[in-house]
C-alpha cells in the first residue's frame, strides 16, 4: 500500500484511481485476487511502476558494499 500511495503523492495516479486500487487489495484475500483487478487499474500501476523504475530497482542486485549490511 505504501508504493501505491507514493504513486498518488507523485500524481502517477488520481485520487480516484488510488481508492479503487486501495480498496481492492485491501479485499483481496490471495495474491491471484489482486491479480484479478480490473484491466485499466492494473494499467494505471503498471505505468505509474515504469515511471517510478519499481521493476529497474526490482531487477538491481543487491549492494554487497552497504555500511550497514548485517551477514547472519
Amino acid at each position: 500500500m505504501k508504493i501505491i500511495d507514493e504513486m498518488l503523492n507523485l500524481a502517477l495516479l488520481s485520487a480516484d484511481q488510488h481508492q479503487q486500487i486501495s480498496a481492492w487489495m485491501a479485499h483481496a484475500d490471495t495474491p491471484e485476487d489482486i491479480l484479478k483487478m480490473p484491466a485499466p487499474l492494473w494499467r494505471a500501476v503498471e505505468r505509474a511502476s515504469e515511471i517510478m523504475g519499481i521493476d529497474d530497482d526490482l531487477m538491481r542486485p543487491p549492494s554487497l558494499d552497504a555500511d550497514d549490511m548485517v551477514c547472519l
